[in-house]
């Protein structure tokens, strides 16, 4: 009994100490944090009060506060209203961004799903070669994809569509995440099925995806996102068309080129991050799933 109660003392000195000693790292960690939190933050927050700020004080020069002294909605209603293109970069960026975030996803999952089930000649060397290319940036192909769009007529007033082809033609050399989730599924299930008499196409269809709703969420948000941020791709396609630009390239024109836009330019920075916040505040969730599950197997 005595040993028992010299144990339970001991074990329980060493726990007191172990708190004793993690507790300020724990606070220091916490502050640490905080901080980088702030400094992250801080940019965003700037931008939002810089919108509320009046346009008539833009010709004033620098100013040397941060919190509006006075604020207005005149930057929001300037865009929202007739007198701006603003609306149609918007439509343009959300057109784009929806057919890449269908074709896409489409586009991967189905490459995906033949790599994880099916074995055919050539799959090996093909996974390489897409694995060696991936590791070049994309702005190495600009110059030859520019001038492929311009003999089918896809660049300046035609650069939508010659967006969205680009974005979907090259999607499918990005299935690692989504063929590392298709192989945790048991190939069992598609065995079953095709003893049954079922064909490729309904066991992908009827039995794959159901079960790969977190992949299939992750790769839209993905694809969505791409073309909802793109810049340099789009400048390069779009050049000389203000009625084609995406937000990204309209917002960049008016507070480089433009004087007398920097309130207006934060007001629609603060309008073209709303969907991507909402989207992955309302699927967060499926996100973190799709990405894990899709990290187990390569």
């Amino acid at each position: 009994m005595m040993a028992n109660q010299n144990t339970k003392s001991v074990r329980a000195a060493g726990t007191s100490m172990n708190k004793s000693r993690i507790k300020p790292l724990h606070v220091a960690a916490y502050l640490l944090l905080i901080a980088v939190s702030v400094v992250w933050l801080l940019p965003f927050v700037g931008i939002v009060l810089q919108s509320f700020r009046s346009f008539d004080t833009e010709y004033g020069g620098m100013v040397e506060y941060l919190l509006p002294k006075t604020f207005s909605l005149d930057n929001y209603t300037w865009l929202l209203s007739g007198e701006s293109q603003f609306l149609r970069w918007y439509a343009n960026t959300v057109t784009i961004a929806f057919f890449v975030a269908i074709g896409q996803t489409c586009m991967v999952l189905m490459v995906s799903y033949a790599l994880s089930r099916m074995r055919f000649k050539g799959r090996t060397l093909w996974m390489r070669v897409c694995l060696i290319l991936g590791m070049f940036p994309g702005f190495l192909t600009m110059i030859c994809l520019y001038f492929l769009l311009k003999q089918f007529g896809l660049t300046q007033s035609g650069a939508v569509p010659g967006l969205i082809l680009v974005s979907v033609a090259s999607s499918g050399m990005g299935y690692y995440v989504c063929k590392g989730f298709f192989d945790t599924i048991p190939k069992s299930l598609d065995e079953a099925a095709r003893i049954d008499g079922a064909s490729r196409a309904r066991i992908f269809f009827c039995m794959i995806t159901p079960l790969s709703k977190p992949i299939i969420i992750y790769t839209a948000l993905t694809a969505f996102m791409a073309p909802w941020n793109d810049y340099i791709f789009a400048s390069y396609i779009v050049f000389g068309s203000s009625n084609n630009y995406n937000v990204a390239v309209a917002l960049y024109r008016w507070v480089n080129e433009e004087a007398g836009y920097f309130t207006r330019f934060c007001a629609g920075g603060v309008l073209a991050a709303i969907p991507v916040t909402i989207l992955f505040m309302c699927l967060q969730k499926y996100y973190v799933e799709g990405v894990t599950g899709g990290a187990v197997k390569g």
